[in-house]
């Protein structure tokens, strides 16, 4: 598990890389401040098919050991941007199922602007700067990769 925080004067930055389930609720709970007006998430699922065929496994590995410092490179951008209390990115790598989270992102904000703003930015930039090595697996055997 990969684990890095920042906590000073400014917002709080939480990413966690690990091969454990994620839980949305503990991580809502993680952000959420005195000062927020809301915490605007996004849980992120392997869907039952992609590229038009049907997933039978998706994997994500950090085969580079820097998928961290990419997602903290993100949540630091974002916190530039807008004015939030903390921000929190939690990925899960190892093999994955259909319907499993394999990413939650959560932004604790006083406005919902700027959260939903945020949030939508930190998804955009991993799905454009994929941090991890990804490899779709479906089930006629085939497979797609990305990433790095």
């Amino acid at each position: 598990m990969v684990k890095i925080t920042q906590k000073s004067n400014s917002p709080e930055s939480i990413v966690i890389i690990t091969e454990k389930p994620l839980s949305p609720e503990t991580i809502v709970n993680r952000v959420k401040a005195r000062e927020s007006g809301c915490v605007v998430t996004y849980v992120g699922l392997i869907r039952e098919s992609s590229r038009g065929k049907p997933v039978l496994s998706v994997a994500y590995r950090d085969r580079e050991g820097k998928a961290g410092n990419r997602l903290k490179e993100i949540a630091d951008d974002a916190k530039q941007k807008w004015q939030l209390s903390n921000i929190a990115i939690y990925h899960r790598i190892g093999e994955l199922k259909v319907g499993d989270i394999n990413l939650v992102v959560a932004v604790a904000s006083a406005h919902r602007q700027d959260g939903f703003l945020a949030c939508q930015h930190v998804i955009d930039q991993f799905k454009k700067r994929l941090p991890t090595h990804k490899k779709e697996t479906y089930q006629d055997g085939s497979s797609f990769t990305q990433g790095n």
